[in-house]
């Protein structure tokens, strides 16, 4: 990280909470990866999609990089995480379009 500079962000109280997500819907166009991240909750008709990310398919493998970093240093610490059931790469999206979760 020699090379990297140092910066400074801001996060805005309104943003600092966060949402809560337990479903992210994933697609991309050859200059663009979406990530839509839903809510899933029993009683609603269907997923409510609170944030959309949209990023450069540079910047999302770097996100790629650095989620599977963060996630082997957790599962270093904490154990292996494990899925209740088997994942799926892909949701039947019905009436709002393709895409893959996780």
């Amino acid at each position: 990280m020699a090379n990297e500079k140092e910066f400074k962000i801001e996060l805005k109280p309104e943003v600092a909470k966060g949402s809560y997500s337990n479903l992210a819907i994933i697609t991309h166009s050859h200059s663009e990866f979406i990530i839509d991240f839903a809510t899933m909750l029993p009683g609603l008709p269907k997923p409510e999609v609170g944030n959309r990310i949209i990023m450069t398919p540079e910047h999302a493998k770097r996100l790629y990089l650095a989620l599977q970093d963060n996630i082997n240093k957790y599962e270093s610490q904490h154990g292996q995480i494990t899925f209740a059931s088997e994942p799926k790469a892909t949701f039947p999206m019905g009436g709002f379009g393709g895409g893959a979760k996780s």
